[in-house]
This record gives C-alpha cells, structure tokens and sequence, in this order.
C-alpha cells in the first residue's frame, strides 16, 4: 500500500504568465539524500541529530587544487593550515599531511600543532596574545614569529638575551589595500613608517633573525585587486630591504581572508557569482611576487594561510525538523534541532538548506528557526522550502569554517562531528557532549550539596 500522501493546507502564490517577471518561476528544490555516498538517514540513524559531517575528499581536493593554481603561477608557495578556521585534530592532520604547515593566533593552538607531530620550524605564530612563555617556547623551538606590536618586538629581544638564542621573526603589516574599513589593528602601519621603523629595530638586534612580511588585509574578500596592492607593498618593502640592508627574506605571506561559497545576508546574488575565483586570487598575487627577482632562486617563497575557501564547502550540518507552526503574519516557520550556538555563522550567512527527503513541489517562504530560547536564534529568516513535517531532515551546507572553533555549549550539548572518509567509511572526529563532559570543572562548595524544597 503507497504511503499516504501529506495534507498541505492551500496557499496562494503570485504568477505571471508571460515572459519572466518578479514572480519569476514556481522553483524546484532537489534534495541532498547523500555525502559523498553516503545516506544521510544512515548517518542519523548512527550519529544522531544534528550531526556535523566533513569530507576529507573534498578537503583534499580543495587544497590540491589551491596548491596546483599557485604552483602554476609562481615557483615557491607554502600553504600553511589556518587552525582557527578548524582546529579539530583530524581535520589538521588532513591538511598536514598534504604538506600544509600550521598557521596558529594561541598557545593552545601552538599546542595542538605540536601534539600533532608539527615541528616548531613548521609553524607560523600569528596574534597579539603571544605570552612570556608561548614566546620562550616558540624562540627555543624555531618557530616562526610574526610580531605584532612594539611591546611583543621588545619582549621578544628580552627573552632572547635571556636564553642566548635568535628568534626567527617577521612583522605583520597593516595597510590602505582601498578596502574600508581598513584592518589596522594588527601589526605596524605600511603608510605611516611604522612597519619600516619595526624592521629596522630588527635588523639593528643582534638578537633577532628577520626572515619575511606578513599580512592578513581582512576576511571573506570580495575583491582580488586588494591582494594585489597587499603583495605589492610587501614587496616595495623587501626591495628595501634587500637595497639597504643586503637582507633577503625567506618569505611573504598574504595571510588569509579568501571568500568561500557562502553568501552574506545582504548580498543580492550568490556567492558563486560575485566571489572572485582562486585564479583570480593567484593571479593578482604572484603577478606582484613575479617583480621582486630575475630568478627563482632570489624569490622569496610565497606563504599563504588561507582557511575559509579550502574547507567551507567540505562541511555540512544535518538536522531534524521539531515542528512547522504558522507566525501571527501567516508565514511558515520551521524549527529545527541545530541553533545559533552550532551555527554562529548564520549571523552573517545564507546558507544553503535542502531537505534530505523527496519533498512535495509545494514550496513556500519560511524561516527557520533553532530550538534556543531565545528570539535571535534564527538561522535562515527567509527561504523557500517544499512543505516539511516533524522528522524530516534538512542539510544545511558550507559550515566547514569556523563552526567547530565559535560554537558553544548553551541550553544544548554539542553533537557528534564526524568525517566520510575517501574509502566511503565514516569515523567519529569528536564525540558529543555529555552532561559529565560539561560539570567536569566545576567545584560545589561543601555548605550548598544539601538541599530541602
């Protein structure tokens, strides 16, 4: 006997015979019943609801492809893994072991890397908060040091008369790329004379060892023109270098801050059509780096720290529908088992939603809200879905970045992330929360353990 079908209460929407018009088309929404192969039923069945699933083909893929593009435009590029983008052990371990180095703003990112078997040498240690013993770790380790203010380039000095060792620095460089507001807040100011003074308190110390420039001009860029004004300055800057002192560097690194295939609220068409590509990026860069030497051997290698383009779209977030009510207005809303505490990025994304289910082709505008009591957790506030019951499963895509590093524990307990593996397996990456996991550091005075109501 077929499944009954669903009774949907009739709505009226507006069409136009004719020629395309405002109504535009009566859309059609295919469903995402799989990752990579695998049923998405099946991985709520065994993970449960929501669920966080990354790819590690895609992933790799993502990476690959950057590296190919680069490579092919300029000889020496390093891609180090941006770890606050994601910083859960596999997914870094993914990146690491396609030749990424590890790109960390903390101590305890620094530890992590080096937990990972990540050698000092190997990572870039990016941040204002760098502390006396992150710094007397990292002098001792060779790490890589971008400093970020005056007082970090004094201590750093202190710390290395003290241990009778040479820190390998750099200086991250903010500056007017035309895109406002400007990121100034970190590192010394290109314009100014600040970022040539620093260089030159570094070269004069005999303490320190300067081996590049770094920059990092802003995030989710929509424009590849400002990589082009970065690089180029970066590199006026070591010509000075190199002129007035006979100092080569190592190395330039544009940082991060590429756009992924998220959209922004706000933005009128999709991301695929506005967001410059990974070409265009690679293009406007090395076509700059390309002016510094004659030959490869007196280019500086190209270091870049990209996060948000290489794993965005490797992430998915499945979740299970609670309910479907009707607003005092009329319109639909859909309350779902994942909120804004998973999901920090709907504050400035649309992102993609797809039912994972044959679906009626009856759609509607709703939103969508999580299951937070609170009115701000709404994580899409218009999107046209078909008709959804108690159950159903939505997939909601891009939430690689910055998800699993911004999400907190609030009125829920955080769910399974796992990984599809490229064999088609799938293996837990970070077991869910429990209510132990959550009381664990915290301390109950004797005098308030009993009780009577």
């Amino acid at each position: 006997m077929a499944d009954k079908k669903i009774y949907e209460k009739p709505i009226i929407t507006k069409h136009q015979s004719g020629m395309i018009n405002k109504f535009g088309s009566s859309p059609i929404t295919t469903p995402k019943t799989e990752i990579d192969g695998v049923p998405v039923k099946d991985l709520v069945e065994q993970f449960g609801s929501p669920v966080f699933v990354m790819s590690e083909k895609q992933i790799r893929n993502n990476l690959k492809n950057a590296v190919r593009i680069f490579k092919t435009r300029y000889p020496k590029v390093q891609f180090a893994w941006s770890y606050k983008t994601n910083y859960l052990n596999a997914i870094c371990s993914v990146y690491h072991q396609e030749g990424s180095w590890a790109e960390v703003v903390s101590g305890f990112e620094y530890e992590k890397a080096r937990n990972l078997g990540v050698d000092g040498k190997h990572i870039i240690f990016n941040g204002p908060d760098k502390s006396e013993e992150d710094l007397t770790r990292a002098i001792k380790e060779k790490a890589k040091i971008h400093i970020d203010h005056a007082d970090e380039l004094y201590k750093i000095i202190e710390l290395c008369d003290k241990l009778n060792l040479k820190a390998d620095v750099a200086i991250r460089v903010n500056m007017d790329t035309g895109i406002y507001p400007k990121w100034d807040r970190f590192g010394f100011n290109y314009e100014n004379g600040e970022a040539w003074q620093a260089l030159k308190r570094i070269v004069i110390s005999d303490k320190l060892n300067l081996i590049g420039l770094h920059t990092h001009i802003g995030t989710y860029m929509m424009t590849a023109d400002a990589y082009r004004v970065a690089a180029n300055k970066l590199v006026k800057l070591a010509k000075n270098l190199n002129d007035q002192f006979d100092i080569k560097l190592d190395y330039i690194d544009l940082g991060g801050g590429f756009a992924s295939k998220n959209t922004l609220i706000g933005q009128y068409l999709p991301a695929e059509e506005v967001v410059p590509t990974m070409e265009q990026f690679a293009d406007a860069i090395t076509s700059e780096m390309l002016e510094f030497a004659s030959t490869p051997d007196e280019m500086p290698t190209l270091i870049l720290e990209t996060g948000r383009a290489l794993i965005d779209d490797a992430g998915y977030l499945i979740t299970k529908v609670l309910a479907t009510k009707r607003l005092s207005t009329g319109k639909r809303s859909i309350v779902i088992d994942a909120g804004v505490n998973l999901l920090f990025t709907s504050f400035w994304y649309k992102h993609k939603i797809l039912p994972a289910q044959q679906s009626s082709v009856q759609s509607e505008n709703a939103t969508i809200y999580g299951p937070l009591c609170m009115n701000i957790d709404v994580i899409r506030d218009d999107i046209t879905l078909p008709a959804l019951k108690k159950d159903d499963l939505l997939v909601i895509h891009y939430v690689g970045a910055y998800e699993v590093t911004q999400w907190m524990q609030f009125i829920t307990l955080r769910p399974n992330v796992v990984m599809v593996m490229e064999d088609g397996s799938v293996e837990i990456i970070r077991d869910k929360e429990v209510v132990e996991d959550i009381v664990r550091k915290e301390r109950l005075p004797e005098k308030l353990k009993k009780f009577k109501l």
